[in-house]
C-alpha cells in the first residue's frame, strides 16, 4: 500500500500566467483539492460530519517550488499525514510531474495544517479530530522514511 493519497490533475489554460507558467495560488488550490477528494473517496462519514457542524479551518499553508510547470503537464499531487493531534492535523504534498517517456520529477512541495472546530461562526471551538476519519488516515500515518528519521 502506497504511503500517500494520490490526487491527479492535468494543467489548463486557465491555470497559467501570460508567460505560461502556472499561477502559484494553483499549488494551494489543488492541496485543497487533493484534501477533499480524499474526503470523498477514504473518508466519506466526515462529510456527514461537516454537514451536522464540524468545520476544518485551514490554518497555515505553504509551497516551495523546484521547477516550473505548464499547461497539459500530468500531475500526481501526494498527500501524506504528518501530525495528528486531537484537534488538528498537519499535511505534506508532493507535486509530482508525470512524464509517460521518462521518469517522474518533484516540482513542489507543500504542507497544510488544518484545526478541526465546531460550534456557530461566533462561538466555534476546538473539537476532536473525528475517529472516522482517524480511522481512514491510519495508512498514512506518519513513520521514519528509510535513513533519514523524518515524518514520511
Amino acid at each position: 500500500m502506497a504511503d500517500h493519497f494520490e490526487y491527479r490533475h492535468t494543467v489548463g489554460f486557465e491555470e497559467t500566467n501570460l508567460v505560461g507558467n502556472v499561477y502559484y495560488v494553483n499549488y494551494l488550490s489543488w492541496q485543497g483539492r487533493c484534501r477533499e477528494m480524499f474526503l470523498k473517496r477514504e473518508a466519506p462519514e466526515v462529510l456527514a460530519e461537516l454537514r451536522d457542524g464540524l468545520k476544518l479551518f485551514t490554518l497555515r499553508v505553504d509551497c516551495e517550488f523546484f521547477a516550473e510547470i505548464t499547461a497539459f503537464d500530468e500531475l500526481s499531487i501526494r498527500m501524506r499525514l504528518f501530525e495528528l493531534t486531537q484537534t488538528q492535523l498537519e499535511f505534506g504534498f508532493d507535486y509530482v510531474r508525470l512524464d509517460p517517456d521518462g521518469p517522474e520529477s518533484l516540482v513542489a512541495r507543500g504542507r497544510q495544517r488544518v484545526a478541526c472546530m465546531r460550534g456557530p461562526n461566533a462561538r466555534t471551538v476546538p473539537a476532536r479530530v473525528p475517529d472516522s476519519l482517524v480511522r481512514a488516515l491510519g495508512p498514512y500515518l506518519p513513520g521514519p522514511r528509510a535513513g533519514s528519521g523524518t515524518p514520511a
